[in-house]
């Protein structure tokens, strides 16, 4: 109940109400119909639906936000879960390590005591093993080795300090004031304010989407120099409203998945506007399949998942996760894709991982 409270206090403060949120996340009744119809037209993709059954001794996996897998074929998952804390509780993130299928045996917890491991949102793993945890609560990116050294990170984790620094520095304008903040923040250098997802070009340039409140994403160089950040919150060009999970594809091209805006934008590796796909309801995860030629996936806010050309042609769909969850309970939040037909997806409110064989 404190936790609905204190949701719903806060919600307040900035001025929305429930009806909108939900508006936000899952689509005004005509937005819902119109996708119901393009829907209707759909081919519907034959697929296996597989719960992994995945365990950490002494501890339970949690929500699996997170979901990746390494050259090796290991899977990595960040997770909401931990002893310390609760929605946005201290410790209330865990990223875990699992051997291949089909035993997926247990492997190892990857930095343990992590000081930005706050609430967890997304994982990815780079072509050189790197593994990469965004932590939305931290408001931090944190680049680990293959041995499982951090080697770099990317944003700073509000602390007690933030408050002196709001009231004596800023004078009520900073980060900790909500009531005195910008409905919708335009973020600064070397901060992030929520973000959700990270993706890398064939260069090594990392795109992070900051994501939540800033509302725009952020190109930064191997060094971690910020290059250049786009957008602003809103409906239109260079706008997002969301950006909830971002992917690359061979020719450097960056897909945002706009989640609240029911788009997805694409946009070059110099960050300048491509063009927009919709059709695939309100992306919360993209991924984009090796080899050639790549697929975009998407998964929505209802378990559903949509297999789509690079140019926005959807192939198919199907829905996933019956059985698990109350509609629309559903919720993809992130997708890995090792190939063309195999899928792992990770959900915000299900406690396992799911990989789907499309036959």
């Amino acid at each position: 109940m404190n936790r609905w409270l204190n949701t719903l206090a806060a919600l307040a403060v900035i001025g929305i109400s429930l009806p909108q949120l939900a508006r936000a996340q899952f689509g005004s009744p005509q937005q819902i119909a119109e996708q119901q119809a393009l829907e209707k037209t759909y081919s519907q993709l034959q697929i296996t639906d597989q719960f992994l059954e995945l365990s950490v001794p002494n501890n339970t996996v949690g929500e699996t936000m997170g979901v990746a897998l390494n050259s090796k074929g290991h899977l990595f998952v960040y997770t909401r879960t931990g002893p310390m804390g609760i929605a946005r509780g201290g410790q209330a993130a865990r990223l875990f390590e699992w051997g291949p299928g089909p035993r997926y045996k247990f492997v190892k917890e990857w930095g343990p005591n992590n000081y930005a491991a706050s609430f967890a949102h997304g994982v990815r793993v780079d072509k050189q093993d790197n593994v990469w945890m965004v932590d939305e609560g931290s408001g931090m990116v944190v680049k680990f080795n293959p041995r499982g050294q951090p080697v770099m990170w990317l944003g700073r984790t509000p602390e007690t300090i933030d408050y002196l620094e709001t009231y004596v520095e800023h004078f009520g304008r900073g980060y900790a004031n909500l009531a005195n903040r910008p409905e919708h923040p335009v973020g600064r250098a070397g901060q992030f304010d929520r973000p959700t997802d990270v993706a890398w070009d064939s260069h090594g340039n990392i795109f992070v989407a900051d994501g939540y409140n800033n509302s725009r994403v952020v190109k930064i160089s191997p060094e971690g120099r910020l290059l250049k950040t786009v957008g602003t919150w809103g409906k239109g060009q260079d706008q997002f409203n969301l950006l909830h999970s971002i992917a690359a594809d061979a020719a450097d091209n960056i897909y945002i998945a706009d989640r609240s805006n029911w788009r997805i934008q694409v946009y070059d590796s110099d960050l300048n506007y491509l063009r927009t796909i919709t059709g695939v309801g309100s992306p919360w995860s993209v991924c984009i399949s090796p080899g050639s030629p790549q697929y975009l996936f998407s998964g929505d806010g209802n378990g559903k998942i949509y297999k789509l050309t690079l140019d926005g042609k959807v192939l198919g769909m199907a829905q996933t996760s019956l059985g698990r969850g109350g509609d629309p309970s559903l919720l993809l939040h992130s997708i890995a894709c090792p190939d063309s037909n195999t899928l792992y997806l990770g959900s915000a409110n299900l406690w396992d991982v799911q990989k789907i064989t499309i036959h």
